[in-house]
This record gives structure tokens, sequence and C-alpha cells, in this order.
């Protein structure tokens, strides 16, 4: 980490406000480890690489020896108080950007809240789906819908840094009006206040109309096979594509990536596997983090533990240049962020 200039992250959520007992801390750790339920008898949460690397990273920055025990851990940051040791977490992550899904619930940081318990730089990325739900909530009508959907997404626009979307799947084209009029009176019909978006017509109209801004556009997506007829259809159309797809699917990303020139991908937890598929430039950090600040050190830590590993090892086998491998992280790490979601140097 001391040569590795300040990361920006890519996406994540938030931290949380609040303290933690010791149940509800591991619920979130596990939760982040992709485990649902409690850990298995005579085991914790702790009994993964995340609360390996948490253990090893995390408690240094509150002031105690790495590979403290969870009990004495937890104790030290009650200690010091939700407040306290949120900021310490966090401005001892090594990141100096945030990219935050706007809309987080109160009991996470807004992008501005973030940034001034990291002494970082924030900035928001708005979720397409919620947007149309909070705008369902309000609408009387399919015509008011669509119009305020409209209104709703331009303003966006004029303030966020991105867009994102979990599409699942994508079509090489956007949806006709006609068929965009039937399933927003379709799920206007039958849904309730809250509901999520679930129309796939909808979802792909959300979808094109922010291509159409020119923002770049986050797709959260399990696996990134099923958007290509959409990854090739908006080639040429002057807006980014970023996919973070879930693991194990970072390796397809990063041939996506390689393949289009308007698609980049996110670098994933082992960036040694992504760096051999695509250009360097094409490939972008993020946490993923919510909740627990230590997700935002841990991610951090292994990610640029991962691409030292990585270029250290082209450069000890002659494949690169020191200079080369120095590029190569600063790139992958902050560059080409910067570069596909225009953050100027100076201020993002």
């Amino acid at each position: 980490m001391d040569t590795l200039p300040p990361l920006i992250d890519q996406h994540s959520h938030g931290a949380a406000h609040g303290e933690f007992g010791l149940g509800t801390f591991e619920a979130q750790l596990a939760a982040a480890a992709g485990a649902r339920g409690p850990a298995p008898a005579g085991t914790s949460s702790f009994d993964t690489r995340t609360g390996l690397a948490l253990r090893r990273w995390c408690p240094p920055l509150l002031g105690l020896e790495p590979y403290c025990p969870p009990v004495r851990y937890l104790a030290r940051r009650r200690e010091l108080g939700a407040f306290h040791a949120q900021r310490a977490l966090l401005r001892g992550a090594g990141i100096g950007t945030f990219l935050v899904e706007a809309g987080a619930p109160a009991s996470l940081t807004s992008a501005g809240e973030l940034a001034t318990a990291a002494a970082a730089r924030a900035h928001e990325v708005v979720r397409l789906e919620p947007l149309a739900e909070q705008v369902a909530d309000t609408s009387g009508s399919v015509e008011s819908f669509l119009a305020y959907t409209a209104e709703a997404l331009y303003s966006a626009a004029q303030h966020a840094t991105a867009f994102a979307s979990g599409a699942a799947y994508g079509e090489g084209r956007a949806p006709e009006a006609g068929e965009v009029r039937r399933a927003a009176d379709r799920w206007l019909r039958g849904r309730r206040p809250g509901e999520r978006l679930g129309e796939p017509a909808l979802v792909r109209h959300l979808l094109w109309s922010a291509v159409a801004t020119g923002l770049p556009v986050q797709l959260h997506c399990a696996d990134p096979q099923p958007l290509v007829p959409f990854l090739r259809a908006t080639a040429g159309l002057g807006c980014d594509l970023v996919l973070l797809p879930a693991v194990p699917h970072h390796r397809r990303a990063a041939q996506l990536a390689a393949e289009y020139a308007h698609v980049y991908a996110d670098a994933g937890p082992f960036p040694e596997e992504t760096l051999a598929h695509a250009p360097f430039g094409k490939l972008l950090f993020s946490s993923g983090a919510r909740g627990l600040p230590e997700l935002y050190v841990t991610a951090a830590r292994l990610f640029a533990r991962g691409l030292a590993r990585v270029v250290g090892e082209w450069t000890a086998e002659g494949l690169c240049a020191a200079g080369d491998a120095r590029r190569i992280t600063e790139l992958v790490g902050s560059g080409t962020a910067r570069r596909v979601y225009r953050l100027a140097a100076a201020t993002g």
C-alpha cells in the first residue's frame, strides 16, 4: 500500500453510523463474504478471507496489534465509539475517492458523509431502478409515470457521476414506445407502493435512456454474458459501460472489456486473474462495501496486494520494467476510473 497512489473506489454503498454488537458485526461480515445464516458450530464469520484480512489490517488502525481476537477488537471499537472508529478505519483504507450509490438508507452514510469521515472525495452514482420506483410511488397514470421518470433521469444526469443498473440481460435495441407504455401499465396496475421494478421492458427503457445521457453506466450483473447484445448495440454511441459482475464471472467481464472499445470491467477480488484477459486501462477497482467501514479497508488491502503480487512477478520474470509496473498499478487503481468517470485529477 505504501507505493500505491490513493485508490478510486468505483462502487460502494456507504458505511454504517452506529455501534455493533458481536452478533450484528458477524452477520454483516458473513453477508460480505456471501454467506447466509450463522457460521457452522465451532467457527465464526471471521473464518473467511475477509475475516482474516480484517484481523490483519484493521486492528492497527484502532491502536491494537494485528491478529488480535475479535472480541478484543470489538471492545476497542466500542471504547473509541462508532464515530471515531469509523473515521480511523476509512482514513486508513488507502482510498482517495469514493463513488457511492445514491439513496442509501438512513443507517448508512451518504456520499457527503462518507467523504467527510474519510477525509476524501465522494461522488454519487444513481441506480436506475430505485429512481423509477420512487416516481411510481407518486404517479397516478402511465403518462405521468413516464413523463416524471424522464424528468427525474434528466435531473439526476445533471449532478450524478454515473448511472447504474441491475439489468441481468440486454437486447440489441431499445424497446418501442408502445412496448414501454404497455409494460408501465402492467406494472402500475398491479403494483403496491415500494414494490421493486421487475418489468423487463421498463428496465431496458431506463437503460437505453441512461445511455442517451452520455454518462457512464455501471452494469451490476451476476454473469455479464447475457448482456452481450446490449454491449454490441451500444458501440459508438458515446457512452462507456462498466461491468461489475459477481464472482466467479470477473474473468469473462474482462474478456468482454477487451472485445468492446466502450466496455470496461471491475478488476475483481483477484486482479491476477483479470489482468491476464484485458488491457490494463480497461480494469477498475471497487470495494462493493456496505455497512462495515472495515470492508473498505479489507477490499483495498487485498486488491493492492493482489495487484502488487502480479506486477511483481512480471517484473521479476523480466516481462516488464519497474516503470511499467508502476504505470499498470496506477491505471488499475485509479487512472482508468478517473478517465471513465471524468474525475479531474485535482478534485476527484
